[in-house]
């Protein structure tokens, strides 16, 4: 067995525990440290590996003292805060050396992706965003074979994404504008943005979008109409306000193909022709870690690049500043 890789943890919130739980088991995973502003979570994420069989890792108050502590003990480190602090604390890893598996979304603007990328290229540190849908299999498959030219020309896309997410995160930090980067857009909506960004395979070159708050401090609702740079026209829609639930139904119109599927990779549904294929389903991912090592390794591509990232961060600055225009038309300058 190849060496264990050696863990950091930046963000020992629920998310961070509730991997921790699973990858604290996996003998490929040895967790070294971890940082965190609030002691009963870092507390909570030690005890979770503890009872794992895992020993105890470093805890640290501030990332940049664990960064600095344990640089030389570390591989990679998994980030798990709030939006508006992943492009600072991914860009210190990054210039660390060390690889970074990132949650999602990568970053809250194009500055801040830019720096990132400028860090990851000096470096050369392996960096993947957490996103399900980059990660899964169906969507995997579903680049190829549009990559391969099965389905023909991309024509156009319709994307919509729904969940109770306004009541859901009442009082949260995912509705503190100061710390989200944005509402639900930004929040939910980001795994269907992520996913036709990565599925479309071009960059967007004008977006109108426009914004609902519904009393709230962020997006509850948000419409946008683009166009890409293979001339394709898509529609995305994201209703952050609703009955109990979530739920995501991205359309992609080809010349010779439509391709039905979820914002998380969770199903596909392909109709080429008059011939519709049976619904296919794969479980949403419950253990990202093995995908990282995978990528890190070089026997997967990595879909959560940060390349991708970039082109995420300039369609959703696209979108803010169109939809604090009401609407007028914001166009992307080429990459």
């Amino acid at each position: 067995m190849s060496r264990k890789l050696r863990l950091g943890v930046i963000g020992a919130g629920l998310k961070a525990a509730e991997y921790a739980a699973s990858w604290a088991r996996m003998p490929e995973i040895e967790f070294v440290a971890l940082a965190d502003t609030i002691p009963s979570s870092r507390q909570r994420l030690i005890e979770v590996c503890v009872a794992a069989g895992s020993v105890a890792p470093k805890s640290f108050d501030d990332y940049r003292e664990m960064l600095a502590s344990c640089q030389a003990e570390l591989d990679a480190v998994y980030v798990s805060t709030p939006h508006a602090f992943h492009g600072e604390q991914a860009t210190a890893v990054a210039e660390a050396g060390l690889d970074l598996f990132l949650e999602k979304p990568m970053v809250t603007t194009v500055a801040e992706a830019e720096r990132l990328i400028a860090a990851q290229k000096k470096s050369g540190a392996t960096i993947v965003t957490a996103f399900q849908g980059g990660l899964s299999p169906l969507v995997i498959d579903t680049r190829k074979r549009a990559l391969a030219g099965e389905f023909g020309d991309l024509i156009a896309i319709s994307g919509m994404i729904w969940e109770s997410w306004s009541g859901n995160y009442d009082g949260h930090w995912k509705q503190q504008p100061a710390i989200s980067g944005g509402g639900f857009m930004f929040d939910t909506g980001a795994h269907m943005m992520n996913t036709v960004c990565l599925l479309a395979n071009s960059d967007f070159v004008s977006v109108s979008a426009y914004m609902n708050n519904h009393g709230k401090d962020v997006d509850i609702a948000t419409a946008v109409s683009a166009r890409l740079k293979n001339g394709a026209l898509a529609t995305l829609t994201a209703a952050g306000e609703g009955p109990p639930g979530c739920a995501s139904y991205i359309t992609f119109f080809y010349s010779r193909a439509i391709v039905r599927i979820d914002a998380w990779g969770g199903w596909r549904e392909i109709s080429v022709g008059s011939n519709a294929e049976p619904r296919e389903e794969a479980e949403i991912l419950g253990n990202p870690m093995k995908n990282f090592l995978a990528i890190r390794e070089g026997t997967m591509e990595n879909t959560g690049s940060v390349e991708m990232g970039l082109r995420f961060a300039r369609l959703w600055d696209a979108i803010k500043e169109s939809a604090a225009a009401d609407g007028v038309p914001v166009r992307i300058a080429a990459p």
